[in-house]
């Protein structure tokens, strides 16, 4: 089979999802068993995988679709808690008093609190975290969504507490060959993963710092009573400053300290500088934004879960009270992660799926405890008694979170599958490479020497197949690494776009936006979704690729391995 018609082929789902979900418009929940069936009949026709292989990695991707319900079920938990206890109206009073601006709350919650979550837990938490608090201050559930899934961005390589970097490109790349070529080049493993890191916290940190200014803009634009742009340009100063808050410290970290703390030190230290700033209103524009009146707003724009004032009047609550179970679901992921004794025993309770079906490299597991829906569920049952709550109303928080798991658990089932269907395609019988290896060949064959502008989109690809940065690292890396090779070119550079790439790949994965929308309960308008959010998509990947194309052709970047030699 050529090399075009392979592409083709494994292109073809992804075409066909883009299709369904954006010109016709199809809601999630119908276009993705037939994407699901197309897949598995490409698999098994073109590929040669056998049925058994495709049985078990659709029961892997089941797996996985476990693990997403669970964060998601505890995120809705905290949240509907927090709204019978009265916090989240206390919440919002205190951003209220920070900025009644819109644009400033965006800032704050989003690009700020959203990166620290992401740092601390990654996979897509943020989102599932930031956009149901937007919506209980008021945002559209759409806009929340929207500004949920473009945190998935800058912060997203060094999620999970540098998960993508030291597992994803780790895994991804041939390390006992790579070692001892970098044994005879006078280095090492280890200092060439701290060169790819250095190398993606810089281009993030380049890239990134727009990223507030263009969640807003975008906000004003869609969402704004007179959809206008320069709305959003009107707040530039403090987004850019809000910006460089955060990507400085976030660069140093990454250049001087190591993939795990980027996201979660570059967050705090963000905070710390622009909430003072933002109360003294520096570089604050002095008339304030807003939406228009919640009537006027379209049906598409709301989400089906209510986030009300308590029925009973609750006695007045502190700011710090109110907060208090978010700090602790942010200082519990963090030391889950960093604490190997706690981590240790968080993961005792796990079920261990090995070669499922027999199959090798495929495998599955769930740790309820150690997963992010884990943490938010105890620190719920936490808030009982810290908001000194009755036992009905943490009860029908649970109900009214479980509503949300019929809805969304039905469109990942397909969704979740199909991913694992095209990663695990490298093993066949008609002697290929995986679909998204074939897809990734054609793109270098066809681009060339000019491929590194291109090498950050190879990236994305393989977040919006698999709805990871970690897992599209691992896919690609070594391909990434190989073309570089081709075209004596900085293997580390490769693969640091790779990792951007990927990283900006995630506000765009599908069932990424189903887990989020899910959250605040606004179903088959995923096409709309990400019909927005492939905008800073397309701005990260190309503002990445071109520093690419700088840094290999302008200032001939090099490596221990000296491509240039």
């Amino acid at each position: 089979m050529s090399i075009y018609l392979q592409a083709l082929l494994a292109f073809t789902p992804i075409l066909l999802a883009a299709l369904l979900l954006i010109p016709l418009q199809w809601p999630a929940k119908r276009a993705m068993p037939v994407v699901l069936i197309v897949t598995m009949a490409i698999a098994y026709f073109a590929w040669e995988m056998s049925f058994n292989r495709i049985l078990a990695s659709s029961l892997q991707g089941m797996l996985v679709t476990i693990s997403v319900l669970w964060i998601i079920f505890g995120a809705i938990m905290l949240l509907n808690t927090l709204q019978h206890s009265g916090a989240i109206s206390t919440i919002r009073s205190g951003f209220a008093d920070i900025s009644p601006d819109r644009r400033i709350q965006v800032i704050i919650i989003a690009w700020l609190f959203g990166s620290f979550i992401e740092g601390a837990t990654g996979f897509g938490t943020p989102a599932a975290i930031a956009a149901p608090l937007l919506v209980a201050m008021g945002f559209p559930a759409m806009a929340a969504i929207m500004i949920g899934m473009m945190i998935q961005s800058t912060p997203v390589s060094f999620g999970a507490v540098g998960t993508p970097i030291i597992i994803g490109v780790s895994n991804g790349l041939d390390k006992a060959l790579l070692s001892e070529q970098l044994l005879t080049n006078n280095s090492s493993w280890e200092q060439f993963l701290v060169l790819i890191t250095s190398e993606v916290a810089i281009g993030h940190a380049i890239t990134g710092t727009l990223m507030p200014l263009l969640m807003i803009c975008m906000m004003t634009r869609f969402f704004g009573k007179n959809n206008s742009w320069r709305e959003g340009f009107q707040v530039a100063p403090f987004a850019l400053f809000a910006g460089l808050a955060f990507t400085i410290p976030y660069a140093l970290t990454g250049v001087f300290i190591g993939p795990e703390f980027p996201s979660i030190i570059g967050a705090l230290v963000g905070l710390a500088i622009v909430v003072p700033c933002a109360k003294a209103k520096f570089l604050i524009p002095t008339q304030s934004w807003d939406f228009a009146p919640r009537e006027k707003w379209p049906t598409t724009w709301l989400g089906n879960i209510a986030f009300s004032a308590p029925t009973k009047i609750k006695a007045p609550m502190s700011l710090f009270r109110a907060w208090l179970p978010y700090l602790l679901v942010a200082l519990l992921l963090v030391a889950s992660r960093l604490s190997t004794d706690l981590k240790a025993l968080l993961n005792q309770f796990s079920l261990q799926f090995n070669l499922i079906l027999d199959e090798p490299d495929i495998s599955g597991s769930i740790a309820p405890l150690y997963l992010p829906g884990g943490i938010l569920l105890f620190v719920s049952l936490l808030t009982l008694f810290i908001h000194k709550m009755k036992v009905s109303e943490i009860t029908d928080a649970a109900k009214d979170a479980s509503k949300v798991l019929f809805s969304a658990g039905f469109v990942l089932i397909f969704t979740i599958p199909m991913v694992r269907i095209l990663i695990n395609s490298g093993v066949n019988d008609a002697g290929l490479d995986a679909m998204p290896v074939a897809m990734a060949n054609l793109i270098a064959l066809t681009f060339g020497d000019i491929y590194p502008l291109f090498a950050p989109m190879v990236g994305a690809l393989g977040a919006f197949i698999a709805g990871s940065n970690t897992v599209s690292n691992m896919m690609l890396s070594q391909f990434q690494f190989e073309v570089a090779n081709a075209l004596s070119i900085s293997g580390a550079l490769l693969v640091a776009l790779q990792a951007i790439g990927a990283a900006a790949g995630n506000m765009i994965a599908i069932h990424n936006v189903v887990a989020a929308s899910a959250t605040v309960g606004l179903l088959n308008q995923e096409g709309a979704t990400i019909k927005r959010t492939i905008i800073p998509t397309f701005y990260y990947v190309l503002t990445a690729g071109l520093l690419g194309l700088i840094a290999s052709y302008v200032f001939n970047i090099t490596d221990p391995l000296n491509h240039l030699g």
